[in-house]
């Protein structure tokens, strides 16, 4: 395990005013998009949309690193540079989603495994041949009625632990993703228990595996009520029970924590990570951004539109978002700007 690289390559993704483009949409979701928005999907829509995308101008201020797929790994841009190589020639990690997704846990209905640890090993050397740095890996835990289960928790947690071994060791930085799913009746405090909970039981298994946390990332959830509870809190209150939860069972020598969107409206988070940002406490870990759609939704809108400036008004749009997350970085967001 190369220490120095990892804790590098970690502190380069969360450094000041920057944040991950998550453009790791398996093949099946990413076409979903496409048809939602009445795009035939293949493999070149999905390379051409992404191609487009990556091309922006000036998005490397606010765009550390962006996490790719298998399928786009090995895709190149117009002009035929591949797109590992273009995205480090703009000063921008490439990474990679190793998981094979979420299956069905045996003996607990409704609750998932994330499977993908045979030939990870592997898989993350031919990556950093291509020249990815840092990877992904995703849990689901869902809340309900007896879930999750000790058995949903325990698994996940050590696969999760597992993975980030086996990437360091291969000179990948591990994203460490446990995402406690909004779906759901329960209420805000429920999120903030079951969230310590796989938080807690994660790092504990990370110490467990030998895992290095300086050469680590985190992609938590924040802490909602679920959708379908009618008693969402206000953005304040999701930033100060986030921040609260995090600092009571997140390693402190970790260097960032990168929130997923999950759901949110693309302005719910930005607020939300401007608001952690502000507050007066001093945070042990940089707190930044790995957003899928919150940061790709209107720019894939206007990518699809077919008219003739479609292009660049779906890099424009994509710029703009980059732009405000990268101001919620620092606390210097305010919907005034999103006029």
């Amino acid at each position: 395990m190369d220490k120095v690289l990892l804790e590098k390559t970690a502190n380069e993704l969360v450094s000041p005013g920057r944040g991950i483009l998550a453009a790791d949409e398996s093949n099946g979701t990413m076409s979903k998009r496409l048809e939602a928005v009445g795009i035939e999907a293949s493999t070149e829509s999905r390379r051409s949309y992404r191609a487009n995308l990556f091309s922006t101008e000036g998005y490397e201020s606010s765009i550390s690193g962006v996490i790719l797929f298998d399928e786009t790994i090995r895709q190149s841009m117009d002009d035929g540079t591949p797109i590992p190589d273009y995205l480090a020639s703009r000063g921008i990690i490439p990474g990679i989603k190793v998981d094979t997704g979420a299956k069905d846990l045996a003996n607990h209905e409704g609750e998932k495994i994330t499977e993908g640890l045979d030939g990870l090993r592997e898989r993350c050397s031919e990556y950093f041949s291509m020249g990815a740095r840092f990877a992904k890996w995703r849990a689901v835990i869902k809340i309900g009625e007896n879930m999750p289960s000790p058995a949903c928790i325990s698994t996940n947690s050590h696969s999760l632990a597992r993975y980030a071994a086996i990437c360091q060791e291969q000179g990948l930085v591990p994203i460490i993703e446990p995402e406690v799913l909004m779906d759901g009746s329960h209420d805000a405090d429920r999120c903030y228990q079951v969230t310590a909970e796989i938080l807690s039981r994660t790092f504990l298994e990370c110490e467990n595996q030998g895992v290095h946390i300086p050469g680590c990332l985190l992609k938590p959830n924040m802490v909602f009520a679920g959708n379908d509870s009618g008693n969402q809190i206000s953005r304040e209150e999701v930033s100060m029970m986030t921040v609260e939860c995090l600092t009571q069972y997140v390693p402190h020598d970790l260097p960032g924590i990168v929130f997923l969107s999950g759901g949110q409206s693309d302005e719910d988070a930005t607020a939300h990570l401007n608001l952690m940002n502000k507050m007066d406490a001093q945070h042990p870990w940089q707190l930044s951004y790995s957003y899928g759609r919150a940061l790709q939704a209107n720019a894939l809108k206007k990518w699809a539109s077919g008219g003739e400036d479609s292009d660049s008004s779906s890099r424009d749009a994509f710029s703009h978002r980059a732009k405000m997350n990268g101001l919620a970085r620092s606390g210097d967001w305010s919907e005034e700007l999103e006029a």
